[in-house]
Order: structure tokens, then C-alpha cells, then sequence
């Protein structure tokens, strides 16, 4: 009785020992939570509140101390006089990165004018934060075809394209991709080129490896998937803009001369940002939600837009799962 009660004891101590070899492993090789602050399209150069709408950022970033912060283009263009604008976000005692919009070269400014001002690493670049690879694209090269679209450059190059690629084999990490205009739709003139290349790398690497993009530029609020991988619009922190047809002065003669551009938008209310925290089973943002200054689209009578670019003062709070 000895030996067999000594036989079971000695069974259940290997068993537990499994057990808990098993959860240290499991404990160890899990992803460590990323937590970010995000906005995009503050357009300091077009609203005339747009200091106190991204203290408002900063001051909250700073109470939640995320792992860094990042807007996704189309915040300043680099005159001295936005360096006051600039030292609100740098206030940020965090991490805190730059995309390239395409408004910042307003003005004749070069994308590396813009980079210096913001002491960015490059016009494109990479950095890893706890289990992640995070990767910032320009999305401003010059499309080499006689066909491309008219307007903003809006392309990403061969350079730039052999870059992204290299980087993505670089690292065994999963991925987030900041991009200014979208990956997804009416963005990135060869977003398909781009898709494809974040597409092979994950049925390279045998999983699920790039797990979201998020943008800016676009205005609105918007989440989709496309062959596994999430593509995240984030709103402007300021407005939507609705062109000369629909101009209304919505504040006070003094600020429509200073600032002739608002008269164009439908500004949001409160500023509008998010938080995100990204873990190994989902992507939760947490947004907000404000309301129009002045006759939204309906009373000024704007035909419905498609989902993807719909005019609405909110950041969705979303959970999406990996």
C-alpha cells in the first residue's frame, strides 16, 4: 500500500509539475499588451481652435500614459510660428511619433523640411514596442505613370515599396501599419501593390503576421477587413470638409477672415481621438463621440455617402478580434 500510495503521490506532483511548466511557458511566450494614443488631421493651419483641441489630447495621453503616442498626418506645416503648436504635443512626457500627411508640404515645404520640424527618424520608418513591430509609411511619392490621379501625390514608390518589404522580413513581431492616406480605399493609388506585399508576407510567415493599418486623411470613421488583415480609418480631430458648395460661416466674422478655410468643413464639437490596446486576442479602441458645430449634412442637404466616407463627429470604441 506504501509503494502504490507513494507511486501516486509522486504522479501528482509530476502533473502539477507539467501544469505549471506549461503555464510559465504559455506565460512567457504571450504577447506583452500594447497600449497607444492616437488622432489624426488636426489641421492646426486651418482651425483656429486647434491648440486647445490637441492640449485636450495631450492632457488626457498624459494622464493614461499609453506607450506612446502617434497622429497620422496632416498636423502642422513646418513655419515657426507652428512651434508652439508642436511643443503642445511634445509635452507628452511618452514616445510620441509623426506621419506624413499631405498637407504639411503646403506651402512649398519638402517631406524632409517636414521631417526635421517634427525630429522624425525619416520620411518612413519602423520602431517595436513591447511584443510589436510598428511600421510608418509616406504615402506622398510621385506615381512615375502618365495615368496617375490628379491632385495630392498619393503612392508609394518602388524605394519605399523594397523597404516595406525588407522591414516586414526583418522582424518575426506582429505588425501595425500607420499610414496618412488609406490602404483601403480611395487612398494609396496602388494600395492594391501595397495590399499584396502585407498579404505575401503573411502566408509567408505562415500566420496572421500583419495585423492591422490604421489611416487618417479620409475624415471619417471606418473598420474593415480585407484577406485577414484589419484597415482602420481614424477621424480628423477637427472637421469634415464638404468643399466651397456647402461653405457656412459657423463662428464669428473675425475668425472666418483669420481662418477663411473653416467656412468649408462642418467642425466637430469636442476634439476627437482614441486609445488603443492591442493584445494577443483583439484590438479595442476606445473613441468618442462629439456633435457638429452649426447645420450638419442633412440641413445643408449633402447627398448620403458610401459607409467608408460617411461625415460623422465620432472615433468608434470597437473591439475587433484578432
Amino acid at each position: 500500500m506504501a509503494g502504490r500510495d507513494f507511486r501516486k503521490q509522486t504522479s501528482i506532483l509530476i502533473t502539477a509539475f507539467l501544469i505549471s511548466f506549461i503555464l510559465t511557458g504559455n506565460e512567457k511566450t504571450s504577447a506583452q499588451p500594447v497600449r497607444f494614443g492616437i488622432c489624426t488631421d488636426v489641421h492646426k493651419d486651418i482651425m483656429h481652435d486647434s491648440d486647445a483641441r490637441l492640449t485636450e489630447f495631450i492632457m488626457e495621453a498624459s494622464k493614461l500614459k499609453p506607450d506612446f503616442i502617434i497622429e497620422l498626418g496632416d498636423f502642422c506645416r513646418p513655419y515657426d510660428y507652428n512651434l508652439d503648436f508642436l511643443k503642445i504635443w511634445n509635452n507628452f512626457p511618452g514616445a510620441k511619433y509623426h506621419v506624413i500627411g499631405n498637407h504639411e508640404m503646403d506651402g512649398g515645404f519638402t517631406r524632409e523640411q517636414v521631417t526635421t520640424f517634427f525630429n522624425s527618424p525619416s520620411r518612413y520608418y519602423s520602431y517595436d514596442k513591447n511584443s510589436f513591430h510598428f511600421i510608418v509609411l509616406d504615402g506622398n511619392d510621385l506615381n512615375p505613370s502618365p495615368d496617375k490621379a490628379s491632385g495630392y501625390a498619393r503612392y508609394i514608390g518602388s524605394e519605399q515599396k523594397k523597404w516595406l518589404a525588407a522591414d516586414l522580413k526583418s522582424t518575426k513581431l506582429p505588425v501595425i501599419i500607420f499610414s496618412h492616406q488609406s490602404l483601403e480605399s480611395e487612398g494609396i493609388e496602388n494600395r492594391q501593390e501595397i495590399r499584396t506585399i502585407l498579404e505575401d508576407e503573411n502566408s509567408s510567415a505562415g500566420f496572421t503576421k500583419i495585423i492591422a493599418c490604421f489611416s487618417g486623411h479620409h475624415h471619417t470613421d471606418y473598420a474593415t477587413k480585407i484577406n485577414g488583415i484589419n484597415y482602420i480609418q481614424i477621424n480628423s480631430m477637427s472637421y469634415s470638409w464638404v468643399g466651397e458648395k456647402y461653405g457656412t460661416i459657423r463662428y464669428s466674422k473675425e475668425i472666418d477672415s483669420k481662418f477663411p478655410w473653416i467656412k468649408f468643413t462642418i467642425p466637430y464639437k469636442d476634439p476627437l481621438y482614441a486609445f488603443v490596446e492591442i493584445n494577443d486576442k483583439a484590438i479595442i479602441i476606445k473613441g468618442r463621440k462629439s456633435s457638429f458645430i452649426g447645420p450638419g449634412p442633412d440641413e445643408l442637404g449633402i447627398p448620403e455617402r458610401p459607409e467608408n466616407d460617411k461625415i460623422t463627429p465620432v472615433i468608434s470604441s470597437r473591439k475587433i478580434l484578432r
